[in-house]
């Protein structure tokens, strides 16, 4: 009987910490708080009282279990695990009108999903425009035990950068949906880590901005002399393209999107929105001062927005001595060379390489273009601008509602030989639907992402386009007008990095090649939070009919009502 008291003992102890280790749960609620994250105060939806929310800690191979109650009374809200694939999972992906209905205020929803990959990851809103009112945090996936990554560092830590608006998104929303249109305009402030700091002498009232509130207080990076530090930075910006430096600092490239790189040393890290990257900082510098971190506007004339500051402190110096300089420039802001130099240096490390498919079977040319549609400004893709349907496309397609989107096919190119990029379109008229473009199952899709003039006379915006439920080849980057003769023989089919989210630069053009081998349906969108709000957008579908059983949680709204949770 002793005997076996004492092996029920041991069994517990040997099994539950492997089960624990296993499933990572977190218990968020999500609402809004008034906050004064670059000193003014305006309100900012928080989870569990935070923003940047909770940082999801796990290990290759775990499974994520967050229960999410939505408390912000008057709104629906869903959340995207940005660069999570979801393999076996689509539905909870977590965007609303293509794998889910919202969440309702006051609902409690369960998101449940394996990580299947080290790396560095996000999560944040996919509602409306809830992502820029502060609905966002960091993902850490960590190898599994017993594997090792192809660098070392002492200390490991998360840092997000995003800008930031003392408009509501609300009051975003309606000036980008009226005539005259009312563009958002450039962010008040850039924020590390949540934290920026806003000139209070332009506001009239003491009680909305108070430059002595610790909210604000510099975000404090602390080293000690001689350390490496793994800087995970991630952007969730809403418009802003940056750069990222460490004052007297290099910094080494290592990951990207979850896919080890290539090591480069660097200055500056260019960093657009849904990107993320590890860089190895090592502390040599002088140690009887602290440095700066800044964040600056690149690719928009960064004259209005200042740049964000942080402190790079070297213990045991205080934490709130600012460094005895001026915090450095950053980089000319239409400088676009540096940007595309980097862009192309990116490359999957010599150990890490997955090949990609020498050919392709289909080729999908997007060209970025702003119109009007009815008076109202629009983003466009191949002169289509995207809008959401009232039933998700998931839930259509596999429980077979007829009628919830248009079934044409979008166009799988455009006018190549007589469309000029680099001037303003003769016509600016698009149309708009909610068509999808469905994908062979398991076959190799190209994407060939060509930007070219808005309807402003030279003027061509940077646009980071994040893919859903995949990883890509980045087969390429060019100048000018892509040609479907010439420029694929210069592909990188050696050592392309794997990415989720990558640029299409001003008059440029972006090479992608995925596979369309995980059942669901993807969004595919520009990361810019109001060129994707006016359309600029699509949504591929591939194996919908090897996806199994819907939850039912995920039902309840447009033509699922009789479906609902």
């Amino acid at each position: 009987m002793r005997f076996l008291a004492l092996f029920s003992l041991l069994f517990s102890v040997l099994m539950l910490p492997a089960a624990e280790a296993r499933i990572r749960r977190y218990r968020w609620e999500v609402k809004y708080e008034y906050k004064s994250p670059d000193c003014f105060q305006k309100m900012v939806i928080t989870i569990n009282g935070q923003s940047p929310g909770p940082t999801i800690l796990a290990e290759e191979g775990d499974t994520v279990i967050v229960e999410l109650t939505n408390s912000l009374l008057t709104e629906n809200v869903a959340i995207h695990w940005h660069g999570i694939r979801q393999i076996g999972t689509p539905w909870f992906d977590g965007t609303e009108g293509v794998t889910q209905c919202p969440i309702l205020p006051g609902d409690t929803f369960t998101y449940e999903y394996k990580v299947d990959r080290p790396g560095t990851y996000l999560y944040h809103a996919h509602y409306g425009m809830q992502r820029e009112a502060g609905l966002y945090g960091s993902i850490r996936v960590s190898v599994a035990r017993g594997k090792t990554e192809p660098f070392s560092y002492d200390h490991d830590r998360s840092i997000i950068l995003s800008d930031w608006y003392h408009n509501t998104t609300y009051e975003q929303a309606l000036g980008l949906s009226s005539i005259p249109f009312d563009w958002v305009g450039e962010p008040q402030s850039l924020l590390i880590q949540g934290k920026g700091r806003y000139n209070c002498s332009l506001v009239s009232s003491p009680y909305v901005c108070n430059e002595t509130s610790p909210q604000c207080s510099p975000y404090v990076l602390t080293v000690v002399q001689g350390k490496t530090y793994r800087l995970r930075v991630s952007s969730l910006t809403s418009l802003s393209a940056l750069s990222f430096q460490i004052e007297g600092h290099n910094m080494t490239v290592v990951e990207a999107d979850g896919h080890f790189v290539e090591p480069f040393v660097i200055k500056n890290l260019f960093i657009y929105s849904g990107e993320t990257y590890s860089v190895l900082v090592k502390a040599d510098q002088d140690p009887s001062r602290n440095y700066w971190v800044t964040t600056s506007v690149v690719s928009r004339n960064n004259t209005v927005t200042p740049p964000g500051l942080a402190i790079f402190n070297y213990y045991p110096n205080h934490p709130k001595k600012s460094p005895p300089t001026v915090p450095p420039a950053g980089p000319l802001w239409n400088d676009v060379k540096p940007r595309l130099n980097q862009s192309r240096a990116i490359k999957a490390h010599h150990d890490y390489i997955v090949p990609p498919p020498h050919t392709s079977d289909r080729v999908i040319v997007f060209l970025n273009t702003q119109n009007k549609i009815n008076g109202h400004v629009r983003w466009s893709v191949n002169n289509v601008s995207f809008n959401f349907p009232h039933t998700p496309y998931l839930i259509a397609l596999k429980e077979n509602i007829t009628g919830a989107f248009d079934p044409t096919p979008p166009p799988n190119g455009y006018d190549f030989v007589n469309y000029d990029i680099y001037n303003v379109a003769n016509n600016t008229n698009a149309t708009s639907s909610n068509s999808i473009y469905r994908l062979q199952f398991n076959t190799t899709v190209d994407i060939i992402l060509q930007n070219a003039n808005t309807m402003k006379k030279n003027d061509s915006e940077t646009h980071p386009w994040h893919l859903h439920g995949h990883n890509f080849w980045v087969l390429g980057y060019g100048e000018g007008k892509f040609d479907n003769f010439s420029d694929p023989i210069k592909y990188n089919l050696i050592d392309p990095i794997m990415k989720n989210t990558a640029p299409v630069h001003p008059y440029g053009w972006t090479a992608l090649r995925f596979r369309s081998d995980n059942p669901g349906t993807w969004a595919f969108h520009c990361h810019i939070e109001a060129h994707f709000y006016l359309g600029m957008g699509v949504v591929f579908e591939e194996g919908v009919e090897r996806v199994g059983k819907l939850p039912s949680s995920i039902m309840g709204c447009g033509k699922a009502k009789g479906l609902s949770r």
